[in-house]
């Protein structure tokens, strides 16, 4: 049992028109297609990627 926070994410608008950079941050995410959802830790890294593309993701705390 890890004490490592673990954050929900889940691609809830769809990558055309969007800038290529945060399509490749997307993708380095581990999205794929819309309302695909991942677990990603809450650390710094992942944290810079979400706040960049936040306007594309729906982010909550894992259970």
């Amino acid at each position: 049992m890890s004490t490592e926070k673990k954050l929900k994410v889940k691609l809830v608008k769809g990558l055309m028109g969007t800038k290529q950079s945060h399509r490749a941050t997307v993708r380095g995410l581990g999205l794929r297609r819309r309302n695909s959802s991942v677990e990603l830790p809450d650390t710094p890294a992942v944290r810079g990627m979400l706040n960049r593309v936040s306007y594309l993701l729906q982010i909550s705390d894992a259970a």
